[in-house]
């Protein structure tokens, strides 16, 4: 049985295009800086997000960890959001790797941390405290119900740093979701930011990698970090070409991914139990939960839905996440909607 699979944009399989680019790709050794097609991706990808250079790394979590070592010392702060990637989904990381403390902070319902907040929470110059180094963001913001990010806030933040002499980096692990949504270009949303890392396997559809983007100076250090980190991918070309295929192929489709959220969400409204969550189809993600009148742990649910080929993401222990993204279409979506309201009425008659 085929299977409907809402839990993540990261379950994308590699489109046709991408598989051939990948047979027929030119490669050579990436960590002599050798390989013509990650080259050509990391070009792209530069061009794309505003900056002068860019470098492909395994993951959004490598390019996030990089840009950390890169823009901070041991014992510095980082500013983040309490429910960012970076903070709650990368093991500790800033810790663990860099060395350097979190400073978290409450986002905003529509995923923006407070201006006020942020300047409230750079510390004084103090030998007692950790120096405030960076103030990193999150576009779109997965946990905020994928809300996008405008151009505007992140030029205030830019601003906010600017003045205060700290760095920003921005998790763009689904910029061109916010892009798209926002109708503007990646190179707007990222242009305050001192570095920015997109995602190319989400809803881009690449099998692998992301691209850390920031100025010539700043990737000639990354390259560095990357490197200890075990991130040297040698004829990673291979992989590059499905990247390429993603940023100048896919990048249009991911309307339809959000057009699909909108029709996902208006068809849960109307299922008994089922409650949105804030932002629910702002781009690609919905967010729900079930209310008081479904007595069953969101693992029964899940359960039966698996059985009859529905996956969503359990959340909580009352919370759901669903993800629109290339291998999802609209008539799948209203058959996964169908599946869970037929569940939850058996559910609710056992």
């Amino acid at each position: 049985m085929d299977c409907i699979d809402l839990r993540s944009d990261t379950v994308t399989h590699p489109t046709d295009a991408m598989r051939d680019a990948m047979a027929s790709a030119q490669v050579g050794d990436d960590v002599y800086g050798e390989d013509p097609t990650v080259l050509q991706l990391q070009e792209l990808a530069a061009e794309l997000t505003g900056k002068q250079a860019g470098l492909f790394v395994a993951s959004g979590t490598m390019g996030n960890v990089v840009a950390t070592l890169v823009h901070t010392g041991r014992g510095d702060e980082v500013i983040c959001g309490s429910q960012s990637h970076l903070y709650l989904n990368e093991q500790g990381a800033m810790a663990a790797l860099s060395g350097v403390q979190a400073r978290p902070l409450r986002e905003q319902p529509d995923g923006t941390l407070a201006l006020n907040e942020i300047e409230d929470s750079i510390r004084i110059e103090d030998d007692h405290h950790p120096v405030t180094r960076l103030v990193a963001i999150e576009n779109t913001h997965n946990l905020c119900g994928a809300v996008p990010l405008t151009a505007a806030y992140t030029h205030a933040v830019g601003e906010l740093v600017r003045r205060q002499g700290i760095r920003l980096h921005l998790d763009g692990a689904r910029l061109f979701n916010a892009a798209v949504s926002l109708n503007t270009s990646a190179s707007d949303l990222a242009a305050p930011a001192h570095s920015v890392c997109i995602c190319l396997s989400k809803g881009l559809s690449a099998p692998v990698g992301s691209v850390l983007c920031g100025s010539s100076d700043f990737i000639r250090a990354a390259r560095r970090a990357r490197k200890v980190l075990g991130g040297g991918m040698r004829q990673a070309g291979v992989l590059a070409a499905a990247g390429i295929v993603a940023l100048t192929t896919m990048v249009e489709q991911l309307g339809k991914d959000h057009d699909n959220a909108k029709v996902l969400a208006r068809m849960l409204s109307s299922v008994p139990g089922v409650v949105l969550d804030d932002n629910a189809a702002t781009t690609n993600m919905v967010y729900f939960h079930l209310d008081d009148r479904i007595p069953h742990h969101v693992s029964e649910v899940s359960g039966a839905l698996k059985k009859e080929g529905v996956l969503l993401d359990v959340v909580s222990n009352r919370g759901f996440r669903a993800v629109t993204h290339h291998g999802v279409s609209k008539e799948m979506v209203v058959s996964a909607v169908a599946v869970l309201s037929d569940v939850l009425e058996r559910k609710n008659s056992c």
